[in-house]
Order: structure tokens, then sequence, then C-alpha cells
């Protein structure tokens, strides 16, 4: 390709063969491109060579001596882009923005550019030192203080000029497009990664360059109304948008990494309806069972699992439930996701000494029958929680436990005594979400032995009966999958387990005791029943349920 540009500019008589001959030497002793060998060796001027490689390239040539670029074009690429990359805004053509570059290979700017703007970019060649010159005369030494400005625009701002804010709204919007529950903005390796988490799972969606990293940050941190010089410790904060119509609450976590600050936003769609009890996802026998739970006068309910199973919408359906006009119900939420009329929501602020034990003391004052308490973290809360069950009082709440019977050592763990434990705690819900067939391309099999057996399915019940399993279409993205539904693990308290607890016996035996005295629905069997249904897969099931090294293994 080299002897290529030379034969051009020979054929140009820019240059002779003999001068071509000595600049090849000489580039490859330097380790430089033929174009920079020519001119320290006075052989030729940038301009000429520039020409000459846009031919080579098949690329037009721009003289940026001549001409000038307007305010508005210049607004489309951010200056520090502009600078740190070498590339200038030049004009709008057939609906392309056209950039100059000096090196060919700068073309895979163009597509980065592409995503930031929103629009198609092409590329044209430019004399090196013109480039440069170029830069400094339009962008300027005060470019920083232009971008810094421009990303003080309000957070609703959906048309602000600036770049910076133009690629933040829309992720937000591909993210809303994409159904994604979070957005993760990872740098690292010379790049910003950007991965959305649909349906519980992440892909990629996105690559930046690295100098974007720092404005993109700090964008987020005034929307989120976060310190934007502090960049050494966690952050968290809160964005209200409004795009396309729809409310969305968006909680920001920020923590410093070797690489930079990285970002987890996620994402709450306060337009998108709230689920009802019957579109949980319990079995007919399993609804019947939570209703029954859940009007009860006094006690605990507790809902586990990890974070982003789900916790949150089951309880709130049965806050919904509940709710009727001779019913008090006050919650503690941090945050309040979603604001249900008729019901007292508190909203925890650490900052103003709001704690989850702080408001619950204060509820017991204001009567309630039926008391939320978001999380149950420490042994304050957890006591107070307690103390209101036994005292005529339905209090649900959460914890993290990986299945039913660990939430009873998880109080314990706390430093709540076994004989509080075993007397307020009535029952038990853990959960997981799994990916929902999608219903436009899932496929019938007939399943193989293994599988059943990883389900503790019997095999003898299941005489012709076919599985499903995912293809991929349009519809679900090739993924085969398209939305989610909760398993649940169903504990319900008995004399006997409450003795055992009282007792501190292991969570082994409490879980076997539970299951033979058909006390406790496991999680498998749930998912069991919904892979018969066609509603999911075993694959999926064997994912979140667990399934034995061997078993997997064979599959």
């Amino acid at each position: 390709m080299t002897r290529a540009l030379g034969e051009i500019l020979v054929a140009a008589d820019v240059i002779t063969e003999a001068q071509l001959t000595e600049a090849l030497a000489y580039q490859r002793n330097g380790g430089m491109r033929l174009g920079e060998a020519l001119v320290k060796l006075g052989f030729a001027e940038e301009t000429p060579i520039a020409r000459a490689l846009a031919k080579q390239q098949g690329m037009p040539f721009v003289d940026l001596e001549k001409g000038r670029i307007g305010e508005a074009v210049l607004a489309k690429v951010p200056a520090e882009l502009a600078q740190e990359q070498g590339l200038l805004p030049l004009t709008e053509k057939g609906g392309k923005l056209v950039v100059a570059i000096d090196d060919p290979f700068k073309r895979i700017l163009a597509d980065q550019l592409s995503f930031l703007i929103g629009g198609e970019v092409t590329c044209a060649i430019a004399a090196p030192t013109a480039l440069k010159r170029a830069i400094e005369r339009y962008y300027g030494a005060g470019s920083e203080d232009t971008i810094a400005a421009s990303m003080g625009s309000k957070a609703g701002d959906e048309d602000g000029d600036a770049p910076i804010v133009r690629l933040v709204t829309r992720t937000f919007k591909d993210a809303l497009t994409q159904r994604a529950s979070d957005i993760h903005i990872e740098p690292g390796h010379g790049r910003v990664r950007i991965r959305f988490r649909v349906d519980g799972m992440l892909r990629d969606i996105a690559e930046h360059p690295e100098h974007l990293h720092s404005a993109l940050v700090s964008r987020l941190k005034i929307m989120a109304s976060m310190d934007i010089a502090e960049k050494r410790r966690p952050q968290d904060g809160r964005i209200a948008l409004r795009l396309e119509g729809r409310e969305v609450d968006v909680r920001v976590s920020i923590l410093p990494s070797n690489h930079g600050e990285t970002i987890v936003m996620r994402l709450l769609d306060k337009s998108a309806n709230l689920i009802g009890l019957a579109e949980l996802g319990f079995d007919p026998e399993d609804y019947a069972w939570f209703k029954r739970v859940i009007r009860r006068p006094h006690g605990i309910v507790l809902v586990t699992g990890p974070t982003g199973s789900g916790k949150t919408t089951t309880l709130y359906a049965a806050l919904a439930e509940l709710n009727r006009p001779d019913v008090k119900i006050i919650t503690a939420e941090d945050p309040v996701e979603y604001h249900i009329g008729g019901i007292n929501q508190v909203q925890v602020s650490q900052r103003v000494g709001l704690s989850f034990s702080r408001i619950l003391k204060a509820m017991l004052r204001c009567a309630p029958n039926v008391i939320l308490v978001g999380e149950i973290r420490d042994l304050e809360t957890a006591e107070i929680a307690i103390q209101a069950s036994l005292t005529g009082h339905l209090v649900f709440s959460t914890v993290h436990t990986n299945d039913a019977p660990s939430a009873l050592t998880r109080l314990q763990d706390l430093g709540v005594k076994p004989f509080l434990v075993s007397a307020s705690v009535h029952a038990i819900v853990a959960q997981r979400l799994v990916r929902r067939l999608c219903m436009e391309c899932a496929e019938e099999y007939e399943p193989h032995a293994e599988e059943v057996r990883a389900l503790d399915l019997d095999p003898t019940h299941l005489s012709g009966q076919r599985f499903k399993r995912p293809r991929g279409c349009r519809r679900c993205e090739g993924s085969g999958y398209r939305g989610r539904v909760a398993l649940y693990e169903l504990l319900e308290m008995s004399a006997e387990l409450r003795q055992m607890a009282f007792q501190g016996d292991s969570v082994d035996k409490i879980r076997a005791t539970a299951i033979s005295m058909g006390r406790l629905r496991p999680l498998k069997r749930d998912g069991a029943r919904k892979v018969v249904a066609g509603v999911t897969s075993a694959t999926e099931v064997m994912r979140v349920a667990g399934v034995d090294s061997t078993v997997a293994a064979s599959l």
C-alpha cells in the first residue's frame, strides 16, 4: 500500500523515483509513515501528499485553509473528542456529517461518532498540520469550559445541544426500547463499554473512546445531584427522567475501579402498571396459599432472594391485595419505587436520620394494621419488626438469603434471639426470576432423561409429555426468550418447625423436615411445573434453581 502511494506521487510529479527510494529507506529506519518521511526529508509538502493519499483511498480531499465551518456543525462534535482524536467536522451533506481526518485508519472513529450524534458520518482527508491548526482555531483552549457549561443543562433537557447530553439521552432511550432493567458503564482497556441487562442477562450494546468517560460520568453525576469532584469514593444518587411520555426513575451507583469510575443505573419505569397478585405466576394451589398467608392478622411474612429477583414486586402485589378503606398500611422503603393510592409510604433518608428502625418506631404510634419494612438490615430494625408482629401487626419485609429456611438463621445471625424468631415468623417466600420462552418461536422436543432427573420429575408421569426450548426470532432478538416469570419457594411455619428454629437446628435439617411435612414447596418443584407448562425451559430452571455437576456435564 505504501508503494502504491509512492507511485501516485511519482506519477503526479510530486517526487522522483530516487526520492521515493530514499524516503522508503528512511521510513523503515525511522518507523514512520511514507508521507512523514517525505516531509522530513524535504522532498514534498503535506498538501500534495494528502491529495495523493485521498486518491489512493478513494476518499475526498479537503483544503482547510479555504472557507469557514458553521457553529452548528462544530457543536455536533465534542471539543475534547476533536482535540484528542484529531478530527474536525466540516459540513452536513446529504444527511451525513463530513469530518476531516489526516489518517485513513481513523475512519474507525466514524462509527463511534455516528452513535454519538445519532446520524451517519463520512470522512475526508486533510493535511496533518492544516488539520491541527484548524482544530485549534475552531475549538481553542477554552473548549473544556464550553463542554462543562453544556453539561450543566437540566436532567430532563432532551433537546440539549451538547453531544454528551445527546449521548446520555440516547442511551436511556435505547435502554427503554430494549426493555433493559439496568445500564452498566464500564471503563477499561482503552474503551468505555456500555451494557444493558435485559431479562436478567447482560448484553454488550456499544463501545466509546476512552476519553469520553470523564465527560459521561460528569454528566450523569450532575443529573443525579452527586459530587462531581469526588472520584475516590462510591456515590449513590437518583435521576428523574421523562422520556417519550414515560416517567422513569433511575437509581445511580458509582464505584471507583482501577480503570476509573464504573456506573450502574437501575431503571424503574413508573408508567408501567403494577403487577397484581394473580399475575405474579403462582400455581393455583400456591396462589391460594399466599392469599391465605397475607390475610393473617399478625406475624411476619418474609420475602427472600438476591437483588433483582422481584421481591419488591411481590410485596407490592400483596399490599395492593390488602389495600382497603378499613385497613391502614404504612411502608418504609429505600427507595419508594411505586406510589400506591391509599397507602402511607415513607422514604428512608440517612441524611436526615430517617433509618428503617427510626421510621418503624414512629409507625407504631400511627396504629397501622399492616407494615412493610423494605429490608431488615440490622438488629435494631429486626427487633422492632418482630415486636410489632407480636403486638397485633402484620409485617412484611425482605432479607437476602438463598432459600426460605435460611431466612430463619439470617435473623439469628443479625442477633435476634431464637425464641423471638420462632414466635414471630409465620411464612417465608423465596423467589428467583427466569426468562419466559418467546411464544412466537419456542419449539417442542422430547425431554432427555437427564433433564427429567435434574428437575426431580417422575418419568412415569411424563409419558408423551414434550418440553419447549428457545429457538430465536426477530421478536425476541434471537435469544428465544422474552420477559420473565418468577419461581417461588414457599415455607409455612408449624409448631415442630418453630421448635427447631428455637433450638437452633441447622438449615438443612429444618428444610428436610419441612419438605417431609409438606410445609415447604421447593423452588425446583415450581420450576419443573413451569417447564411442563411450556412457560420456560429446563435450562433456565436449572440455571437458577441449581443442578449437580454430574447432571450439568451430561446435558
